[in-house]
Parts: C-alpha cells; structure tokens; sequence
C-alpha cells in the first residue's frame, strides 16, 4: 500500500538587531541558529540535490528569520563568530591533546566548524538566496508565515491588523523569491475561522492545523488528519499526524532524550576558565554558550559522561530506521481502512534539528535516504505538489486552534503577559485611523507611517508573550513590547500633530529596518 509523507520545517526567530552594541546576548539566538540549524539544513538539502533523492520538504522562512538572514550588519557578526570559534577549536586541539575521548570531539568540533563555515562562505552569506536556488530546482517548498509571527487569533477583533501580517508577508516572500508564496505556515498553527478571508486575499492557497482544529472541523472529515479538507473560502487545511510529533517531540516517548545523545546545557563557556572563551560568548563578561560540549545526557546530574560520536551515530541510525519503520505500518494500516492512500503532515520548529537535538539533522537525513529505497510505500511530497495531484477533497469548516499548551491560546495570553493584548488592541485602532487619515501624505510622513507599521507589527509578535511565559528573558521580552509601542504612540502623536521628528524617526529606521517595502495602507 501506498502513502505520503509531507516533512515540514518552521524555521523562525524574533527580529533582535542591536547595532548599538557589539554583542548582544539575544541576537545570539540568531548565530546560533545559523550555525546549528540553518546551515546544516542547507548541507543535509544540498546532498539530496547531489545524490538526486526523490524527496522534497517543505519550508517556512518566517519573514522576521529572512529580513535578519539578508541583513549586512547581521551576516558580517554572523562571520565574525564563525571564525572566532574556528579559533577556539583550533585552541582545543591543543587544550585536550593528552585526554584521548576530548581529543576525538576537539577534532570533530574543528573539522564541522570549519565545513559550516565554509559553506556559509560559499554561498556569499546568504541562506535565502540559497534556500531560493533549491526551491527554483523543485528540492523544497518554501511557504510564507505572518510578518513578524503574530498569533493570528488574538488579533481577529481587528482584520486590519491580521490582513497587514499577512499581505505585509506576501510582498517580502514575493522580494525574495520572485514569485507568490502558496502556502502559509499560521503562527503557532493559531487558527480562527476569521482569517481565511485575508488568507485568500492574498492568493494563498493552503495552511497547516493542528490535528484538534481538523478532527473537530464540520462535517466531522472522513479521512480524519490523513487528507486535507477545503474550507468554505476554498483553502485545503491539512492536519498534523501527532503520532509521528510524538515520537520526535514527546520528553517520554521522543527519540531527543536517548542518553547516546549530546547534552544540551553543558557547555565550555561555563566551564572553562573565563578569559579564555570570552571571545566566543554571547555577551562580554557573562558565561554562555559557544556550542563546543563535551558530555552527553546521563539523567537529571551535574555529572555528566563524556559525549561519544560512535554510539550517538548509532542512535541516529536505530531511531530513524524505527521512525521509518513506524510510517511504513501507519500508511498500510491507513490505507487499508480508508481505502485510499494517506497523506502524514509532519511539522515540526526547524530549530528542534541540530541546535536543540544536535543529531536531528542526521536523523532527518537518515529517515529521508530510509524512504527513498521504498518508493512503492512512500512518496515525500509537499502540500503544494500534493494538492496539484489530488484536487479534489472533502469540504469542511476548520475548528478554532493551536498547537500550544491545552489546544488554544493560553500561552499568549495568560497571567503573565495578558498587560499586553490591551496595549495592541488600542494602538491597532489608532494605526487604522492614521491609515485612513493619510491618503497622499508628504515623503517623510509616509516614512513616518510605515515605521509606525513596523513597530506595531514587531509589537504584535507572538514571540515576546511566549518568553514571558516560560520566563526565558522575561525582562528583555517585557522591554521590547513597551519600546515598540512606545515608538509607536510617539509617531502616531506626531503625525497627528503635524510635526514628524525626522532625526528620531531615522534613528528608529535604522534600528528596525525590516520589511523594507512596508506599506501602511494595508491597515486600512
């Protein structure tokens, strides 16, 4: 029996660009990610397009994640970290010269830091561009996401704010890769019925649910998550496969927690001397991060075993032969009861695979290279070359959902940053007005107006409620909402006052400058 499987990686981060600072600890979560993430992605897609795999994967490139990607200032600290920590594991070549197993991982930590950066080299610094080259050779489907990720639902009471997200968006896709996105990745899979409306204003054509918002659609779907449906406004809603989420996600049942793995949290910027990784930490002074560890997972112990590359490659392989193993009896069982093949939609953070679990990439790779010696069982599709084959499906109105904690939107909005919603709706209400006062405004005023877009839309980003709740970098989170609403309210008075501070108002362009060609209108 027959089956698809739609692999599908959201690839985002918040807008952090701190020029004013030399380093800034949270603009690491970008180098991070470039390093462990992104670039690994690109290598493990590249080799498919090498070794002519039938595979293809979908991807998200949120349009905060693509404005940091392309930015100049961004790319050359990107560069300038790369090459410090291809000196710091040159310098532990010699540090770990007479301790034999640290000298074995001093070695591979060289040999992939020097290969990343490479790579990122080669390709100019530009991973968009290089995504783009791969989706024009038909390896991936890049979709679009909201404009700075907001959490659609919260903002369905003001359709002009889910309609600047989502069009803002489509003209940065459209920007990078010369042509209309298809798909959308919804913000935290947030879906209400209110969105579609703007969803097909924009020419997209399909988006991704989590499985409750599918199951509990009406007319209940026959096929259940296994076959998209089409909403009333003609969009085809597919439903993520939680037993294949389970299995990679689940801290029980998930293959990340296996003690053959790298530790995440044991890192040489806390435990060797200070001054020597100084140059590799995140923020001058303070201890993090440099991505170089040692030790492996051995249980809830400040005692941890030292990492092996042997047994973790083994790990990979047994996990992805049985992640494998698992599709093969869930399409045969699926195909024999629904009578046709299914379709397994399997989404998962992009930066799950290699930052957090240092080998999910392999394991990607592993189970991709696995399916493409069975192609009568398994085909690798997206939902975009999925939809073109089968045209015809069920109809169905989605239920309202996410794939957050309990089903909905308690994350982004609870206890801790419920201060917030507040703030936006109002601010929301007077973009709209200074949207629809300004018809021909003067060039600085237009100026004016789309920074204030900006601001209100980095504002809106579901990311900073998120870090309020599971109290990451609470502080920084709470900072950027008020400075971006503030900004905001400070533009919105002096455009109303008739005076536009121009010195100001380029201070802040400079410091936000993404979305280039933001356009105010859209909060009409």
């Amino acid at each position: 029996m027959h089956g698809y499987v739609s692999l599908l990686l959201h690839a985002h981060l918040p807008f952090v660009r701190h020029p004013e600072h030399e380093r800034f600890l949270e603009e690491s979560w970008f180098y991070e990610a470039v390093r462990e993430t992104y670039l690994p992605l690109l290598e493990m897609l590249e080799g498919w397009e090498r070794d002519r795999l039938p595979a293809k994967l979908t991807l998200t490139l949120s349009p905060t994640l693509g404005c940091m990607l392309r930015d100049p200032l961004l790319q050359e600290r990107c560069t300038q970290r790369l090459n410090a920590l291809v000196q710091l594991a040159d310098s532990e070549m010699q540090r770990t010269l007479l301790d034999r197993r640290l000298q074995a991982l001093a070695v591979y930590y060289r040999d992939r830091l020097h290969a990343l950066r490479t790579l990122w080299l080669n390709h100019a610094c530009d991973l968009v561009g290089a995504f783009g080259r791969l989706q024009k050779l038909g390896r991936i489907e890049i979709v679009t996401c909201a404009a700075t990720h907001a959490l659609l639902p919260l903002l369905s009471q003001h359709l002009p704010s889910v309609r600047a997200q989502v069009v803002t968006a489509c003209d940065h896709y459209r920007d990078g890769f010369g042509c209309d996105p298809r798909g959308i990745w919804l913000p935290e899979c947030g879906y209400v019925p209110e969105v579609e409306p703007v969803l097909r204003e924009a020419g997209l054509r399909w988006f991704a649910l989590e499985s409750h918002g599918l199951l509990h659609a009406t007319p209940e779907p026959r096929y259940g998550v296994y076959a998209p449906v089409i909403t009333p406004r003609c969009l085809a809603a597919f439903g993520r496969d939680l037993e294949s989420a389970r299995q990679v996600w689940s801290r029980t049942e998930g293959y990340p927690g296996d003690p053959r793995y790298r530790d995440f949290y044991r890192d040489i910027g806390y435990d060797l001397e200070l001054d020597y990784v100084e140059p590799c930490l995140p923020s001058p002074g303070h201890r993090g991060f440099t991505g170089l560890k040692y030790h492996r997972i051995t249980g809830d112990t400040e005692d941890k075993a030292v990492y092996e590359r042997g047994p973790a490659r083994e790990a990979v392989a047994a996990h992805a032969g049985h992640f494998l193993e698992a599709r093969l009896r869930q399409i045969r069982h699926l195909a024999g009861r629904l009578g046709k093949p299914p379709v397994l939609l399997m989404p998962y953070d992009a930066e799950l695979f290699g930052h957090w679990w240092h080998e999910g990439m392999e394991f990607l790779d592993a189970f991709v290279r696995g399916a493409c010696q069975h192609p009568d069982h398994i085909s690798l599709v997206t939902p975009g070359d999925y939809l073109r084959s089968h045209p015809t499906h069920q109809m169905a109105s989605p239920a309202a959902s996410s794939w957050g904690e309990h089903g909905y939107y308690k994350v982004w909005l609870n206890e801790t940053n419920d201060w917030i919603l507040p703030h936006l709706d109002h601010a929301q209400r007077r973009m709209t007005q200074l949207a629809r006062r300004f018809t021909r405004p003067g060039a600085v005023k237009k100026r004016a107006l789309n920074q204030a877009a900006r601001e209100l839309l980095l504002a809106q980003a579901s990311d900073w409620p998120f870090i309020l709740r599971t109290g990451t970098s609470p502080d920084y989170a709470r900072q950027r909402v008020r400075e971006h609403l503030l900004r905001f309210n400070a533009l919105h008075d002096q455009l109303r006052g008739d005076a536009v501070d121009e010195t100001q108002l380029a201070r802040w362009e400079a410091q936000d400058n993404l979305l280039p060609r933001m356009g105010y209108r859209c909060f009409r």
